[in-house]
């Protein structure tokens, strides 16, 4: 039939029209995605072909090594597509609580598997930072050894929170351990920083740099090994992680700063007092934090060995080497660790303990590991530990592991109203 008049456009209502360009849009972002994901697949082996050159391996051993990324691909885009929401889990108790949300111990309802839910206000972030957040633990679960990393399942979000379905570790994190054993002895702290160096040289090895290496980071198994956590966590979201919250702090130290002199209990009970506080506000601490990433001139994966050296240090002497009354003093004495970095002479340690926190606690380029971990494995600290069986032999400190959903390994917190649906979900794993 011919056409007279206006076009069959202009006849179209308001409403119409609205509902064309939003068919349009998700269309296009639809599509848009998919190359995105198809783009990144491939880039993602192109770099597994790529390391397989570098490492020299034989036929036989990039099949099996092309077989395993495969089989993380397909579960990968398995998890990808199914679809949750905060309706399919049923809330048991908060297990953890930060500046930006909290942690849920939760229970899948059609399977009764048992998770750590971390619950993420939008509102509290950046976009930008959400995307990157996401984005990080996303590509750890497709590519990192499940062995050293706390494994995401999925992903969601409501109109206020992300949704985090993580793997639940019964045995708590390393902050809790040292908050109720206060110090650790050497033959245990030669255990948690031998498992923590190979733990960070598998997120090495894949090209991430964790940059927030800290106790309440180091999370431990039923069997009390160590899994690395908070992946992407590290690049802002919190002020102490912003490098402008302190660059406008002057670098040289107070005139009332003259070392004043706390002795080690007075450390231990400002530690002791201010710890859990520190850990849970939006300023945070910098005590963990290598000198170089306040600096402007950029920093390396060398960065998680310093934060190793500050826990060693912690797990020995009770306190970090940078403990003070506020944040601002901490990271003074962080820039001006050659005069700070000190071991109180009342609580006793090896020389060779002593020895190995000077090699990660130093200038960067002199930092043990800065020629790679088997330079770390030799240290005399490190003398007779099994590398290659170290999360086969018992640990260090065994952990009660009453029942799957036994929580007796964190703090007890309050219940709070956090946690309610607000909407359907919005996206799934991978989405900003």
């Amino acid at each position: 039939m011919a056409m007279t008049g206006s076009t069959p456009c202009s006849s179209m209502s308001n409403h119409t029209k609205e509902r064309v360009t939003m068919t349009k849009v998700t269309l296009e972002n639809f599509y848009s995605n998919l190359i995105a994901q198809h783009e990144e697949r491939e880039m993602r082996q192109k770099k597994l072909e790529k390391v397989m050159e570098e490492e020299g391996l034989k036929d036989e051993e990039k099949r099996l090594r092309r077989s395993a990324h495969a089989r993380k691909e397909t579960e990968f885009l398995r998890l990808k597509r199914t679809r949750l929401g905060l309706e399919d889990f049923e809330s048991l108790k908060v297990i953890g609580r930060g500046a930006f949300g909290e942690v849920r111990l939760v229970q899948k309802k059609d399977t009764g598997h048992v998770y750590a839910m971390k619950i993420l206000r939008k509102a509290d972030m950046l976009e930008k930072e959400q995307v990157g957040h996401i984005r990080a633990e996303r590509d750890i679960l497709v590519e990192a050894d499940s062995l050293w990393v706390v494994k995401m399942f999925y992903s969601f979000q409501d109109k206020l929170n992300l949704y985090l379905i993580m793997e639940f570790l019964p045995g708590g994190d390393m902050m809790t351990l040292l908050m109720k054993k206060d110090t650790l002895t050497e033959e245990e702290t030669q255990f948690y920083i031998a498992e923590t160096v190979l733990a960070i040289d598998s997120i090495h090895q894949l090209g991430f740099i964790h940059r927030d290496i800290k106790p309440d980071n180091l999370l431990l198994d039923s069997k009390g090994h160590v899994k690395l956590s908070d992946f992407g966590l590290c690049t802002g979201l919190k002020k102490a992680h912003r490098t402008e919250f302190y660059r406008n702090l002057n670098h040289s130290l107070p005139s009332d700063f003259t070392f004043q002199n706390m002795n080690s209990k007075r450390k231990a009970e400002t530690w002791k007092r201010n710890r859990r506080q520190l850990a849970f506000s939006t300023v945070g601490t910098p005590d963990y934090i290598a000198p170089e990433v306040f600096m402007q001139t950029g920093y390396n994966k060398l960065c998680d060995w310093w934060s190793l050296g500050v826990i060693m240090y912690e797990m020995l002497i009770g306190y970090p080497p940078f403990c003070s009354e506020t944040p601002q003093e901490t990271y003074k004495k962080v820039m001006n660790w050659k005069e700070t970095l000190t071991f109180p002479p009342e609580v006793p340690i090896s020389e060779k303990a002593k020895g190995l926190i000077l090699r990660f606690c130093c200038e960067w380029e002199h930092r043990v590991g800065a020629s790679g971990v088997e330079e770390i494995k030799s240290n005399p600290f490190f003398e007779g530990v099994d590398w290659e069986h170290i999360r086969e032999r018992p640990a260090a400190i065994s952990i009660e592991i009453k029942s799957i959903d036994d929580t007796s390994n964190f703090d007890e917190f309050p219940e709070s109203d956090i946690l309610k649906p607000t909407g359907r979900v919005l996206c799934n794993l991978g989405c900003p």
